[in-house]
């Protein structure tokens, strides 16, 4: 049974919505305290709420940065009887699903939305109630991840099996893959659920102040340091700690960590009581620890503390197959978002995202699809909008070094891609843009396996 939250300080609206609701299967929660439903949320988990625009102490935007900021993956709705184009944009900017006005027929649309939100979780079928977050056969979706690839179905079956588990989790994979939402996957599908999922980059935040965010600090142990400050393990106590890109860490912190993963114990700068704390260690990396660990710049018994069960995210250039039903998601949102009524891709334009490489795998193609919503006119994405990342030509090299010829492919392919855009398809107009033959075009588009007409 789908789980719905309530917030609103109209009683009558509350209880109509309440009581429709559960009509149609639903199990409610209702509260008028946009702050006491910030507490809740901290103690149960909810697959959808439902909050009203206008409300005293905070109104709904700030009520919905709140809950966001504490649940990423929360959907979402707002209601209100003062709608405007502006606000519905702001709110989607924000994180909401939509966005309903209390004008006529306002309950029938807010079923309809309600039902629409919950099927794209997966939590509902065509009846409320029938879970569908399971990943059953047919079903792309699976706590925020899509795919139907096989490579996938496979993490989600890994995912499934560990969750409940108490081992430490390391998710491998390149950069823009979703190591995150199957670290919150996996804290979903946990006996932790309703405890917190925090998460930190530790390549993110400088050195000097990543063991304050680590651990926190006691009043006075350095300047600044006004208050006692607890750092993300005591706020994860009970629940599950995400440590994106654990191979940045550095060697002070990795013995540190160790620690932690070990006795369960650790000090504040500047305190002098252990704290104990229990909580799930999941890390994730693009980097090859193993390298790292031969090299010394990784503690090995920490590598091995921490990859008790490994997960492999492919990138996307080796899941084809999901790139259509990926596409069609960011469409969705971000027309919504947008508010404009752009619902499918032209062929050529699918053809040319399709034979892309996507150096920076899922989160560029999200970047793309909404780079070309916002600017396409028509109702469709026309291959003249899709805008590609531009590559990198300062690249650094570190000691493992590059492949040259396979970056240079790269580049010329990217820039083949954009001519081909610009041309519309034209390999002649190509060829032409890019100051080469027909010929010279027509053996690098085979040879780098480049998309067109």
């Amino acid at each position: 049974m789908a789980k719905i939250l309530i917030v609103d300080d109209d009683q009558g609206v509350r209880e109509v919505m309440e009581i429709m609701l559960q009509q149609e299967g639903y199990d409610v929660t209702s509260t008028e305290e946009p702050l006491k439903a910030i507490e809740i949320c901290k103690k149960r988990a909810f697959d959808l709420i439902i909050t009203d625009l206008k409300m005293p102490k905070i109104n709904g935007i700030e009520f919905l940065k709140s809950i966001k900021d504490q649940r990423p993956d929360a959907m979402v709705i707002l209601i209100t009887a003062y709608a405007s184009g502006e606000t519905a944009i702001n709110a989607m900017k924000e994180g909401a699903y939509d966005y309903v006005e209390k004008g006529e027929n306002w309950q029938q649309e807010l079923k309809r939305v309600v039902s629409s939100a919950l099927k794209k979780k997966g939590v509902i079928n065509d009846s409320p109630g029938e879970n569908m977050n399971q990943n059953k056969e047919g079903d792309s979706s699976f706590y925020g991840m899509i795919g139907t690839n096989r490579e996938m179905i496979k993490v989600f079956a890994t995912i499934k099996k560990v969750a409940d588990t108490p081992a430490n989790i390391l998710i491998l994979g390149e950069s823009g893959t979703g190591k995150e939402l199957v670290a919150r996957a996996i804290h979903e599908n946990s006996s932790r659920l309703k405890m917190p999922f925090k998460a930190i980059n530790s390549g993110g935040i400088p050195e000097n102040l990543l063991e304050s965010e680590l651990f926190g600090y006691m009043k006075g142990s350095f300047t600044g340091a006004y208050a006692d400050k607890a750092g993300i393990f005591e706020m994860a106590r009970g629940g599950t700690i995400f440590l994106d890109e654990i191979g940045d860490l550095p060697p002070v912190l990795q013995v540190k960590l160790l620690r932690v993963v070990q006795e369960k114990t650790f000090r504040r700068i500047g305190g002098a009581d252990d704290i104990k704390v229990d909580v799930r260690i999941i890390s994730a990396t693009n980097q090859d620890l193993t390298e790292k660990v031969k090299k010394g710049e990784f503690r090995e018994d920490l590598f091995y503390r921490l990859n008790v069960i490994p997960i492999y995210l492919p990138p996307l250039r080796e899941r084809r197959d999901d790139v259509p039903l990926l596409i069609n998601e960011f469409i969705d949102k971000y027309a919504r978002m947008f508010g404009k009524e752009i619902r499918n891709i032209s062929s050529y334009a699918m053809e040319l995202l399709m034979n892309y490489n996507f150096p920076g795998n899922i989160r560029e193609l999200e970047n793309i699809i909404e780079r070309s919503v916002a600017m396409e006119t028509s109702n469709i994405i026309l291959p003249e909008n899709l805008t590609f990342d531009t590559p990198k030509f300062d690249m650094e090299i570190d000691d493992r070094g590059i492949d040259l010829n396979e970056e240079l492919d790269r580049i010329e392919k990217t820039m083949i891609e954009k001519a081909l855009i610009k041309s519309k398809g034209s390999k002649k107009k190509t060829a032409e843009l890019l100051k080469i033959t027909f010929d010279s075009l027509r053996h690098r588009i085979e040879k780098l396996g480049v998309g067109g007409d």
